[in-house]
């Protein structure tokens, strides 16, 4: 943990509010107002002032708001913003895709980032962004989070792991086409992936994590009959980890490993392809959920839903997954990780 923290000494979190035009604004609200927001950590954030003051207007949620330059004159209990945009409420409409939101998303994050790298922030919490939002304001590379982070960090490995209470998912891959997504499950990778997963878990206070690995085809390939991905390069991959010393094991069908993970038989499961692994995560518990990165040098969680476009300025986001996502910051940081 760096000094980046105020009086209190708890941890300081730069909280990014997303998509402006999504339900970034409404659940920073919402979740300011609940005390379990500031019982471990400290925080400010990164986004719209204007925004944030319309959302407590529409949820009728009553916060004194501190505009701030930068986050040592950030005050506990206050909803204190960096706002490097100012991009006006009214510039825009809720709920549609701009590319001045895009871009201001987008500006949000690399702030964050950027204060995490010069020890102003202890994390990084995000709020949604929406990705034809960010395409259209011409960043083509970045389709999310993770992408950016890569790029201004220069991590050679990063991968998305999602938390929710019982379950842990690391992804060997996710946003790929399917297609692509099967073509990237290589032996290399895979290794890369689980030595990854473990390094990260043990750094978040997870003492030699159980991880078992998902199989690719039904019934685990069936021996060969339904696709030779386990065989040619899952199994050696599994194999090759295991004569590192890691506990690995597997391939495991798919349609079972998540319920034997639920019942603490691994502490994490490698899913191959995003929905592999996002499909266990929500239908278990999608209300409690996370995101977090691996493989970059400082902390970064996640709410696990979108922008909600459909909803957006309707008071009806739940910020449950906001206060998780800064929980499970501070118990990564801490290394109190479960």
């Amino acid at each position: 943990m760096t000094d980046a923290y105020l009086s209190d000494n708890k941890p300081l979190l730069a909280m990014t509010m997303g998509d402006p035009a999504g339900v970034g604004a409404e659940i920073i609200v919402k979740a300011y107002a609940m005390a379990d927001l500031h019982s471990k950590a400290s925080t400010f954030v990164i986004g719209s002032a204007s925004c944030l003051r319309l959302a407590m207007t529409q949820t009728g949620i009553d916060l004194p708001l501190l505009v701030i330059h930068e986050p040592a004159e950030a005050k506990p209990g206050v909803l204190s913003v960096l706002d490097p945009h100012s991009l006006n409420a009214g510039d825009f409409i809720q709920g549609e895709v701009s590319a001045d939101c895009g871009h201001a998303a987008v500006g949000y994050f690399e702030a964050a980032i950027r204060l995490c790298q010069a020890d102003q922030a202890d994390g990084i919490v995000t709020c949604p962004i929406n990705k034809e939002a960010v395409h259209v304001a011409g960043y083509v590379g970045d389709i999310g989070h993770q992408e950016i982070l890569a790029r201004m960090t220069g991590a050679s490995s990063t991968a998305t792991m999602l938390i929710t209470p019982g379950l842990k998912v690391a992804h060997l891959s996710t946003h790929k086409p399917l297609a692509e997504a099967v073509a990237f499950v290589k032996a290399p990778v895979i290794i890369e992936k689980l030595r990854l997963t473990v390094r990260s878990l043990e750094a978040w206070g997870v003492h030699e994590p159980v991880v078992g690995v998902a199989a690719l085809n039904p019934h685990g390939g069936e021996g060969g009959m339904l696709g030779r991905e386990e065989l040619d390069e899952i199994i050696p991959a599994v194999k090759a980890c295991q004569a590192e010393g890691m506990q690995v094991s597997g391939p495991y069908p798919a349609d079972s490993i998540f319920y034997r993970a639920v019942e603490g038989e691994f502490d994490v499961v490698l899913a191959l392809y995003h929905d592999q692994g996002h499909i266990a995560i929500k239908v278990h518990n999608f209300e409690k959920s996370v995101t977090v990165t691996m493989g970059i040098p400082f902390v970064r969680t996640s709410v696990d839903h979108g922008t909600a476009f459909d909803i957006a300025g309707r008071n009806m986001a739940d910020a449950r997954g906001l206060l998780n996502a800064t929980t499970t910051a501070v118990s990564m940081l801490n290394q109190e990780l479960s």
